[in-house]
């Protein structure tokens, strides 16, 4: 089913206007509930659950765009519409301390059991702003319905039935290279929250990922694993090495290589990956194609892009 054949030109608001990203999400969903009578019999209920949805984690992407949406129990219909933000106004990007103006407003309204369909929409989205910015910087430009719609038709944006990993893979955390130092590393982990980041060459292959696990390993005496009792070691500056090589010492020789580390490609369903992610014990799955690093699958994606969409 192509992305296109969900939008309606009647569903398409211009103008959209509002001071804050809740000022515009509310506007779209009255623009919606003027159209559709479905949406304005149940307004208020579904402006809340948009509105607390929000509140939880921002939906904007990035890119200028936002995809604010919410399963209404009940609710047998799947819209999609879309507004135009003429004046963008700035929002946080999901997940980080970024900020980011809104210029395209994305809104999905369905039944609690879609987020199915809902996930595979705001993929194909993801998916224009990473790999089509010409079409993106178009859509943006749109100045009928029509026109817009016309766009993403000859797109040709396939939405197929099945979860896979580029649905909900994260493809905007950056890679380390084994030339970063530890002090490079450590900073990076702290300022984005991160457990673990991918290494690549400076082609882009995946070679491994270095983690919080690593580091501290690096500022353990060497000797320590072979200890019964550690007792000793409270006498002395603890993780001196570290201390001392921080801002010269390299991860290339200390970062997991990538025959120890589980991934997957783009197609891998995600049945295989909770799979891998409960039996295996691991927080995150790399995404690989080619030999190439394309993201990363963490627990928390499975957690908001599947379970609590």
């Amino acid at each position: 089913m192509k992305l296109s054949s969900y939008l309606y030109p009647e569903l398409i608001a211009m103008d959209l206007k509002g001071d804050t990203k809740e000022e515009l999400i509310k506007n779209l969903i009255k623009y919606v509930g003027e159209k559709d009578f479905k949406v304005k019999e149940r307004y208020q209920e579904i402006e809340e659950a948009v509105l607390k949805r929000e509140r939880e984690i921002s939906t904007a992407i990035g890119h200028g765009i936002a995809i604010p949406h919410a399963r209404i129990d009940g609710f047998d219909e799947f819209i999609v519409t879309i507004g135009l933000v003429k004046h963008p106004v700035e929002a946080q990007v999901a997940g980080t301390a970024e900020k980011d103006d809104i210029q395209l407003m994305i809104l999905i309204i369905s039944d609690v059991l879609k987020n199915k369909n809902i996930l595979k929409v705001m993929s194909a989205f993801s998916k224009i702003a990473l790999r089509n910015p010409k079409l993106l910087q178009q859509l943006k430009a749109a100045t009928t319905p029509n026109e817009l719609i016309k766009l993403i038709d000859e797109a040709n944006i396939e939405l197929d039935h099945k979860i896979t990993a580029e649905d909900i893979l994260s493809p905007d955390i950056i890679p380390a290279y084994p030339k970063n130092t530890l002090e490079e590393i450590a900073k990076r982990l702290i300022l984005e929250t991160k457990t673990g980041l991918p290494v690549v060459d400076e082609k882009g292959s995946f070679l491994g990922e270095i983690t919080e696990r690593e580091l501290i390993q690096f500022g353990m005496p060497k000797y320590v694993s072979i200890l019964n009792d550690l007792n000793f070691l409270t006498v002395g500056e603890p993780f001196e090495e570290y201390l001392l090589k921080e801002k010269i010492a390299t991860i290339e020789d200390i970062y997991r290589k990538k025959s120890e580390i589980i991934t997957v490609d783009r197609k891998t369903p995600i049945m295989e990956i909770c799979f891998l992610m409960v039996n295996k014990g691991v927080t995150r799955i790399y995404v690989i194609e080619n030999g190439m690093y394309r993201g990363v699958i963490q627990r928390s994606d499975i957690i908001k892009k599947v379970l609590h969409i």
